[in-house]
């Protein structure tokens, strides 16, 4: 794996992530169904890195499954490690 201050700008890197977000009662961010809401709690996703800042040590992520976009710091990623693009 990859520390995230090592990245090489314009080099696709993908990580594990956590945020704090509001969820439905399965534990998943709410979407367009009408499942209950929950409350506030930990989503763990995977997603692509879009953006780092690392002044502030924040990286922007594109979640995968749920195709959101979060800011979260760099304490609360991990398993940084290259993409590589398949052509189906």
């Amino acid at each position: 794996m990859i520390n995230i201050k090592d990245v090489t700008p314009g080099k696709p890197y993908a990580c594990k992530f956590k945020v704090e977000h509001i969820l439905d009662e399965h534990g998943r961010i709410p979407g367009l169904s009408d499942t209950p809401l929950k409350g506030l709690g930990w989503y763990e996703g995977f997603g692509e890195l879009m953006q780092r800042d690392s002044e502030k040590q924040l990286v922007k992520i594109l979640d995968e499954k749920s195709k959101k976009e979060f800011v979260v710091p760099f304490d609360q990623i991990w398993d940084v490690d290259e993409v590589e693009y398949v052509e189906e």
